[in-house]
């Protein structure tokens, strides 16, 4: 009979079973906040998880989840403070005013066209690309990329007068 080779989840299981809890409390000890030790230990885990093979390995596990889960608290710590610090010096963003119900339409008519149509108008009508670039950035001939916008621009029409009965009928625009 050959020996099976232990299963790396119950390793892992055990490991955090065994540990989780002494981790957190020297996390806590360190930032002095237990949510936050929570969250860094949490992710130092999964972090030991993705390399489980290596890590447990190592010579200390539990020291390298340990070391892990204070880079990752004092890393937060850094974004924070860099927060705070562009924030005393440029004081708060001005509101941004919601969206107008035109845009609102607009943005749901989009959402019912095909994505290659989607993508070039937006790249060229609201973004202001010129059809070549747009070809370039999504990877289309030219041509491919002129009979997207002019089929799109027609389901466009179409889409935003089923969605927007104060547009004008594209019955109309026809005649």
């Amino acid at each position: 009979m050959s020996e099976q080779p232990p299963d790396p989840q119950a390793s892992f299981d055990d490991f955090y079973r065994s540990s989780s809890r002494r981790v957190a409390r020297a996390v806590y000890a360190m930032t002095g906040d237990l949510t936050e030790a929570q969250d860094c230990t949490q992710e130092a885990f999964a972090r030991a998880w993705q390399r489980w093979s290596t890590v447990q390995e190592a010579g200390d596990p539990e020291a390298w989840v340990r070391t892990v889960a204070r880079r990752v608290a004092v890393s937060r710590w850094r974004r924070t403070r860099t927060a705070a610090r562009h924030l005393l010096a440029h004081g708060r963003p001005e509101p941004v005013a919601p969206p107008g119900d035109d845009h609102t339409v607009l943005v749901a008519a989009l959402r019912r066209l095909p994505e290659a149509q989607r993508h070039a108008i937006v790249l060229h009508h609201l973004v202001g690309l010129p059809v070549e670039e747009v070809a370039a950035e999504v990877g289309s001939p030219t041509g491919t990329v002129k009979a997207r916008l002019s089929r799109g621009r027609a389901a466009l029409a179409q889409v935003l007068e089923d969605l927007d009965p104060r547009l004008p009928s594209t019955e109309a625009h026809r005649a």
